[in-house]
């Protein structure tokens, strides 16, 4: 029975609690939060007697094996480098770390001591994904060449999830000086991870595109600046030969929550869809390539990113998505990050007389 601390109590955490009680061979014992009031009503809500206002008390009690991660993006780093030193396995929110060394260290560290590591992709969840991947991986459709893979929110149009204009939990994500690193490092890191893994091959190379819409007067609601970019779009090729895009928006009006892989290769194509909830796989091969009929694909169901985690800490072997995929997801994105850069330099030089 793996004993597991949860690090950070905001919302995703309610879900990290929720899901490691339901996991058969885990309990919650304990968990971690700066905040005196929230720290209590977390621990009201789901029975953990064992509560700390920092790492360093709850290391020093240590009777917790493995920990979730659930704190802000920028806090990934430091607070999972204290905890493999501690000799503890970890579950880390996505993204792994800021930018690709950081995600790096964190896997060698942990690959180095031995530690279960594993990062919440929750796209995984899938049981069209899995299936995909399982049908490419076996030749069903031949040899990949094209992809398309999307994921559309319209949170910026629409009140699905409350109103961006007032609410601090969706303004931060909009500014980068409140450690956002816009729609590319929010959801951008899910959509490459799952185009990725249902292609069964990594991106080789990548051109993208980043673009920071006008949404309030000033480009600031209060304390936040609205600098974060707002949609991307990536021509890429991956390491089979592939070719496609891979693209992300808060601004897909009439799209609450969808991500879409599609797949086409020399003896068939399949297409992925799923909200997060419910996921569908349907597939064009044998003699239905030559009529461009598409039929339903039965998908079982599969573990979730939780489920394996505990698996992976009662039997010694770590699971996926680990720590390494997690880096190589996040070496993508900030090639993409490199390349705007480079864009807005160049822009900015002064013309050079000829």
């Amino acid at each position: 029975m793996v004993r597991i601390l949860i690090l950070g109590t905001g919302s995703m955490a309610v879900n990290h609690a929720e899901s490691f009680r339901a996991a058969p061979g885990a309990s919650v014992v304990a968990a971690i939060e700066t905040d005196a009031t929230r720290r209590e009503a977390f621990g009201k809500q789901f029975g953990i007697t064992n509560l700390f206002a920092d790492i360093e008390s709850a290391i020093a009690w240590g009777e917790f094996d493995a920990v979730a991660n659930v704190t802000p993006d920028a806090v990934h780093y430091p607070t999972t480098m204290r905890l493999l030193a501690a000799g503890k396995h970890v579950f880390c929110e996505k993204p792994l770390a800021t930018d690709y060394p950081l995600a790096l260290e964190m896997a060698e560290t942990a690959e180095a001591k031995g530690l279960i590591n594993m990062v919440n992709f929750t796209y995984r969840n899938s049981p069209a994904l899995q299936k995909a991947r399982e049908l490419v991986v076996a030749g069903a459709i031949g040899e990949v060449r094209h992809f398309e893979a999307s994921y559309l929110q319209s949170w910026l149009v629409g009140k699905q999830w409350g109103d961006w204009r007032t609410e601090s939990r969706w303004l931060w994500r909009l500014s980068e000086e409140h450690g956002s690193k816009g729609v590319l490092g929010d959801v951008g890191v899910h959509i490459v991870d799952f185009a990725t893994y249902g292609a069964d091959s990594a991106v080789a190379n990548v051109d993208s595109r980043l673009r920071t819409f006008h949404k309030a007067e000033g480009d600031r609601i209060g304390d936040y600046k609205l600098d974060a970019n707002d949609s991307v779009v990536m021509t890429a090729e991956l390491a089979n030969g592939a070719l496609g895009t891979i693209t992300a928006t808060r601004f897909a009006t009439g799209h609450a929550n969808d991500l879409t892989l599609r797949l086409f290769g020399t003896a068939g194509a399949i297409e992925v869809k799923t909200d997060g909830k419910a996921s569908s796989l349907r597939s064009c091969t044998g003699a239905d390539i030559d009529t461009q009929v598409w039929k339903d694909v039965p998908c079982p169901p599969v573990p979730t990113t939780y489920e394996r985690f505990v698996q992976a800490c009662n039997t010694g072997v770590n699971g996926d998505p680990s720590f390494r995929r997690a880096a190589e997801v996040q070496r993508v994105l900030d090639l993409c990050f490199a390349q705007e850069a480079a864009r807005a330099l160049n822009a900015a030089s002064p013309a050079t007389a000829g």
